[in-house]
């Protein structure tokens, strides 16, 4: 069987989209299921809108995913000389041609063609057998266009959409080289060409210019890859996924406090499905995907339901990595790791609780940060039977031989036993008093988490 080759590769001029995240995804999933190779290529032609910031994002995105790649990072700016060799090679045996029209040419044929309620594009009006005695305007740096074939059509098998025909005719002669540098159609086909990627997997917003790739691979006598062209992201509107929707950058799921394992299964989700599987792990979306379970639809944006897959995430993660994950946006709140509790255990009380990283930041940040209680709501709290029930509890924790969830459960118990009083009477002026919180875990378990002296010293402060 010939080696499955796929590939990524993302232009970088911005940030790393959700798109194209789920891209790499379903690349990835393909080399692996069939124990083939997974390439990253970057495809950084457009000089005036690239930067190294933007393939640094690239790359972080690829890390943060964990989506491993056998080959690359590979740069086509690294690869010109090779660009030159094929157009050189294309030149000479008529398969393209150099162009002389000028920008102001072309838009006045542009809008003449619109002006006759014609489809507007090039007419060939440079090639060897059309220019003959025609003025090269002074100063004009030409172009180099491919000739597309004028009869015919290109047909393709394409692994979601199902089988495409394209009449030739309705294709002109793209430009495939401009002041040395290839463009995008030219050097995407000799790059997988190279590669022998044997599957582009890529938008379905590249459809149009797949028959033009076509046709340049078998000018080239090079073998047409397998297509597959996934329906775009939407937002929960059906519009296409954009700022006004939300974040749509990878890593900003990453601030958000988002695991990656979440994002990864939550994007192989979004237009494929297998069964009822909802939630998975990398090498069991490996072993089970095929681009025929993709949807043609496009797919909508869950917000609530990506919060409780990571939340399920969230609930089996291991506590010493949330800790380590959780500590910095903590201590960006202005919280103490070295004064509270650890925060292992911390994570292992509250991440039941928490559907994000940022949500357990904000829920641990009462163990890490002294301050003060509302003075209204605490008067509030001990009003009714609170302070005694607080002073009682007090004396009870202070003569426990052992601080453990347990006992200062049963410590409350008696507490609302001998003063016959509901929980609320006395959890409220622990909650506000003591905890400072507008809500807390199991009282016990963080009341142990805190220590015994902290609450004995902030009852008395409570009480004073």
């Amino acid at each position: 069987m010939k080696e499955i080759r796929t590939r990524i590769a993302p232009s970088p001029t911005g940030m790393m989209h959700l798109g194209t995240a789920r891209t790499a995804i379903y690349c990835w999933a393909v080399a692996r299921h069939f124990g083939g190779k997974f390439l990253l290529r970057i495809e950084d032609t457009d000089q005036v809108r690239s930067t190294k910031e933007a393939v640094q994002v690239i790359l972080d995105g690829m890390k943060w995913l964990n989506l491993d790649y056998d080959e690359g990072p590979i740069y086509q700016m690294d690869r010109l000389a090779r660009y030159k060799e094929v157009v050189d090679q294309m030149l000479a045996d008529g398969r393209a041609y150099y162009c002389y029209a000028t920008p102001e040419e072309l838009d006045e044929l542009r809008e003449a063609q619109r002006a006759q309620g014609l489809k507007p594009r090039y007419d060939g009006r440079w090639r060897p057998e059309n220019c003959k005695g025609r003025p090269i305007s002074e100063g004009v740096k030409p172009v180099i266009r491919f000739r597309n074939p004028d009869e015919g059509a290109v047909t393709w098998d394409d692994a979601v959409y199902g089988p495409i025909t394209v009449q030739n005719s309705e294709l002109d002669d793209l430009i495939i080289m401009r002041n040395g540098i290839p463009t995008y159609n030219f050097a995407v086909v000799v790059d997988d060409w190279d590669m022998k990627v044997s599957h582009v997997i890529r938008g379905a917003d590249h459809i149009n210019n797949t028959p033009r790739q076509i046709n340049i691979y078998r000018a080239l006598g090079a073998e047409v890859p397998v297509f597959a062209h996934l329906p775009l992201i939407c937002g929960q509107d059906g519009q296409k996924l954009s700022k006004r929707h939300g974040t749509v950058s990878v890593l900003e799921y990453e601030k958000k406090g988002y695991l990656p394992e979440a994002i990864f299964n939550y994007l192989a989700r979004l237009g494929w499905g297998h069964g009822n599987m909802e939630k998975f792990s990398r090498e069991e979306l490996a072993k089970v995907f095929d681009l025929k379970d993709c949807s043609r639809a496009s797919a909508r944006i869950d917000w609530k339901k990506l919060d409780w897959l990571n939340g399920q995430y969230m609930k089996e993660a291991d506590d010493a990595r949330l800790a380590e994950l959780v500590q910095p946006r903590i201590e960006a709140r202005g919280g103490l790791i070295e004064n509270g509790p650890d925060l292992v255990q911390v994570c292992g009380l509250l991440k039941t609780r928490s559907a994000t990283l940022e949500a357990l930041a904000d829920a641990a940040l009462f163990f890490y940060v002294e301050k003060d209680a509302d003075p209204e709501a605490l008067a509030a709290a001990l009003a009714d039977g609170g302070r005694e029930a607080l002073a009682l509890f007090g004396e009870k924790l202070k003569a426990l031989e052992e601080v453990t969830p347990e006992n200062v459960y049963h410590a409350i118990q008696a507490v609302m036993t001998e003063r016959e009083i509901p929980m609320k009477v006395l959890a409220t002026p622990l909650r506000v008093g003591v905890c400072v919180a507008d809500r807390t875990p199991q009282i016990d378990r963080t009341l142990c988490l805190i220590g015994r002296e902290k609450v004995l010293a902030r009852i008395a402060k409570a009480l004073a």
